[in-house]
């Protein structure tokens, strides 16, 4: 006789029981723009409720978010001091080395994660040192390494380079080690995505390109064997760990590393997909709760490990 499926549907308790997928605080990385300056709370109009924070405001902030069970988040340094070879990025004033020591001091057992990228620090706003309009790829890893290296002196658990030149895994690995940092790990942007959906965050980071666009370094969203390709390449180098970016239109990526991979895979639900449900829901054509807590479970589903996510505070706050 065919199975009645509905009858282990019929309670809230028989649910939760059966549930094959669940969410926890141990799931979810915050994301938080640092500045520099001292009580700035600065908002991002295309971001509702994500603010860019000085370091004293972003401590206040973390302690709110602890509360609430939260134990990481991944740190993007927002910069007013842009040149040609993006030396502010690994710079001793840069805020990211004031905001990973102060947490650390703070609330030892957070996790930090830092982005290791060039583009909010590059008068341009591309991702790598750029000569005659092109990107040189084997000039911009020296600046990367240097930028891990002064993230993990600040103490920094993880460093995330995001730039997508090719061999900076490779040579942010060798330059950790070299300077005694092999326990700091590498969260590599493995498969990091020519989306579209990343326009909000380059209002927030102050990023977005001076002409062209990141194509010749950032992956074609239509391809899909390519992302395993450059994974796997990614954890021959060191990665501990890679990243699909953007998260809801790639979980057949996410599951795809999931299966083919045994490191741990992060899914980053990034800036246009938090946009777009807050505007619908400030509309009032959505249920943010329940949109949000539907496609975290949905993204952990697919395969991840780890979810970045800018919903993450507020999700804690209802889980």
């Amino acid at each position: 006789m065919p199975h009645r499926y509905r009858r282990l549907r019929q309670t809230a308790t028989i649910r939760n029981f059966v549930r094959e997928t669940n969410l926890t605080a141990h799931d979810l990385l915050q994301p938080f723009f640092v500045i520099e300056g001292k009580n700035k709370k600065e908002p991002i109009a295309s971001m509702p409720g994500i603010f860019r924070f000085s370091v004293d405001l972003l401590l206040k902030e973390i302690g709110a978010y602890h509360r609430l069970g939260g134990r990481g988040g991944i740190f993007f340094g927002v910069s007013p001091h842009k040149d040609t070879t993006g030396k502010y990025a690994y710079s001793s004033s840069n805020p990211v080395i004031a905001a990973v020591k102060a947490v650390k001091k703070n609330f030892p057992d957070f996790l930090i994660v830092t982005d290791v990228c060039l583009c909010a620090y590059l008068a341009h706003g591309h991702c790598g040192i750029v000569e005659n309009h092109k990107i040189n790829n084997d000039k911009t890893l020296p600046i990367l390494c240097k930028m891990a290296l002064i993230h993990a002196q600040a103490g920094a658990d993880i460093v995330a380079p995001s730039d997508m030149m090719d061999f900076r895994v490779a040579a942010i690995r060798q330059a950790l080690n070299k300077e005694h940092f092999p326990e700091v790990g590498i969260l590599s942007y493995a498969v990091k995505y020519s989306s579209a959906f990343y326009g909000p965050f380059r209002e927030a980071a102050q990023s977005p390109p001076k002409f062209g666009d990141r194509k010749t370094y950032q992956m074609d969203p239509a391809n899909s064997r390519e992302a395993l390709k450059e994974a796997k390449q990614d954890v021959e180098e060191g990665a501990d760990m890679v990243m699909v970016k953007p998260a809801l239109a790639y979980l057949d990526i996410v599951s795809l590393l999931r299966r083919e991979l045994n490191v741990p895979i992060v899914a980053f639900n990034v800036s246009g997909e938090y946009s777009m449900v807050k505007a619908a829901s400030q509309n009032g054509w959505i249920d943010e709760k329940s949109i949000v807590l539907e496609t975290l479970t949905c993204i952990k589903r697919s395969g991840a490990d780890i979810i970045i996510s800018y919903h993450a505070q507020d999700a804690l706050k209802w889980l």
